[in-house]
C-alpha cells in the first residue's frame, strides 16, 4: 500500500485544523478574551466614545512600528533601533519647523520637514541593512549599536543646536497644512457622527442617558451634545500600512521573497531571490514606520522630545511575537500583528479604566503572554515542518 504524501494529508484536513495552523489564531483568541474581560471589568467604559478613541490611539502607535518589525522578523532579522529612530525623526522634524531648513535655506513647511526627515531615516535604514548583509554580523548586535548611537547623537546634537532635548510651543500647523493634518488631525469622523445620531434617537425614544453607555449613545456629553468627533490620524496610517503590508506578503512576489529569505536564505539565494536587497529594503521599511510614528506625535502634540520612542523596539518585537511571528523567521502574518497590537494596547491602557489595577501588572501580563506565544509559535512551526 502506497504511503500518503504530505499534500494528501493537508488536503484531508478540516477547516478547523487548517485554521489552527494559521499564525494569527492564538493572537485572535487572546484578543477576544481581553476585550470581553476589559468590557466587563470597566463596566463598558473602556469602549465608550472616549475610551474607544484612547484605546485606538495606543493600539495604532504600537501597530505601526510592530508591522515594520514583523516584516523584518519574517525575513529572519531584528531591528532594535526603532525606538531611537522615533526620537531622532521627531526632533529632526520639530527643529526644522522651529528654526528652519539646514544651512539657512529658509523656512520649513511641514511637507519639507517630513520629506527631509524621511530621507535621513531611510538613509540610516539603508546603512543599517547594508552593514548587516555586507558584514555578516548579527542584526541584533548591529541594531543594538545603532540604538545607542542614534539616541546619543540625537541628545548631544540637538542639545547643542536647541540648548535642550525638547522642542515645545510649535504652531498648530494642522490648521493650514494638509500634511500636518494628515498626521495630527482626526479621521473617520463619520463613525462618531453616526454614534451621536444613534444616541440621540435613543434619547428621543425615552431611554435614560448615562455616562456608562457602551453603544447606546455613548457619544453624548452631559449637555446632550457630541463630545468625541473622530479618531487620531495615526489610526488611518495604521490601517494603511497594515493593508499594504498584508497585500505585499500574501499577494506579491516580494512577499514570497520575504518568506523564503527568512526560511532559508541560502536556498532562497540559490533560487534567484535577491536576499540582500530584500533585507536592506525591510530595514528601510522599519525606518519608514518609525518616521510615520514620529510625525504623528509631532503634528498632533506640536512638541518633540529626544527621549520619545524609548523601549518601543521591544514592544514592537513583543507584539510581532504575540501576533504569531516566529523569532527564527519564515513565518508570520500582518493580521496576527494587528491582533497582537490590539491585545497589548488594550492591556496597557486598562489601568486608566480600572484604577484598582497596578500599572506594573501590564509588564507581568506582557512577559507571560510573550512566553506563551513563543511556545505556541514553536509548536505551530513543528506541526507545519513535520517536527524539523
Amino acid at each position: 500500500m502506497a504511503q500518503r504524501s504530505e499534500s494528501d494529508r493537508l488536503a484531508d484536513e478540516t477547516w478547523l485544523q487548517r485554521t489552527i495552523r494559521k499564525p494569527e489564531i492564538g493572537a485572535f483568541v487572546v484578543m477576544i478574551v481581553i476585550i470581553v474581560a476589559l468590557t466587563a471589568a470597566s463596566n463598558g467604559k473602556a469602549f465608550n466614545a472616549l475610551g474607544l478613541k484612547n484605546n485606538i490611539q495606543i493600539i495604532s502607535q504600537y501597530g505601526i512600528i510592530a508591522i515594520g518589525a514583523a516584516m523584518l522578523m519574517i525575513a529572519g532579522e531584528f531591528d532594535l533601533s526603532i525606538g531611537s529612530m522615533i526620537g531622532f525623526a521627531g526632533m529632526s522634524m520639530a527643529l526644522m519647523l522651529k528654526w528652519g531648513l539646514p544651512f539657512g535655506l529658509g523656512e520649513a513647511t511641514p511637507l519639507m520637514a517630513f520629506a527631509l526627515t524621511l530621507a535621513m531615516t531611510l538613509a540610516i535604514g539603508w546603512a543599517i541593512g547594508t552593514i548587516v548583509v555586507r558584514s555578516g554580523l548579527s542584526s541584533f548586535i548591529v541594531t543594538l549599536g545603532f540604538l545607542f548611537f542614534l539616541r546619543g547623537v540625537t541628545e548631544v546634537a540637538f542639545r547643542l543646536i536647541n540648548k535642550s532635548t525638547q522642542v515645545s510651543g510649535l504652531p498648530d500647523f494642522k490648521e493650514e497644512s494638509w500634511v500636518a493634518w494628515s498626521f495630527g488631525g482626526e479621521v473617520f469622523g463619520w463613525f462618531y457622527d453616526a454614534w451621536f445620531w444613534l444616541g440621540q434617537r435613543f434619547v428621543d425614544m425615552g431611554f435614560e442617558r448615562t455616562d456608562q453607555w457602551f453603544l447606546l449613545g455613548g457619544n453624548l456629553n452631559r449637555r446632550g451634545t457630541q463630545w468625541v468627533e473622530g479618531f487620531d490620524a495615526r489610526f488611518f496610517w495604521f490601517i494603511l500600512i497594515a493593508v499594504v503590508a498584508s497585500f505585499v506578503l500574501s499577494r506579491t512576489k516580494l512577499g514570497n521573497w520575504i518568506f523564503a529569505t527568512g526560511d532559508n536564505k541560502e536556498s532562497a539565494r540559490a533560487n534567484g531571490v535577491p536576499v540582500n536587497k530584500v533585507k536592506v529594503g525591510l530595514f528601510m521599511f522599519t525606518a519608514f514606520c518609525a518616521t510615520i510614528f514620529a510625525a504623528c506625535q509631532v503634528f498632533e502634540n506640536n512638541t518633540a522630545d529626544a527621549a520619545k520612542g524609548n523601549l518601543m523596539e521591544l514592544f514592537a518585537i513583543a507584539i510581532a511575537v504575540v501576533g504569531g511571528t516566529l523569532m527564527t523567521g519564515g513565518f508570520g502574518s500582518i493580521l496576527g500583528v494587528v491582533f497582537g497590537a490590539i491585545t497589548v494596547g488594550l492591556v496597557s491602557n486598562a489601568v486608566f479604566f480600572i484604577p484598582a489595577i497596578d500599572g506594573a501588572w501590564f509588564r507581568v501580563f506582557l512577559g507571560a503572554i510573550l512566553l506563551a506565544a513563543v511556545f505556541a509559535n514553536e509548536r505551530i512551526r513543528k506541526r507545519i515542518t513535520g517536527g524539523i
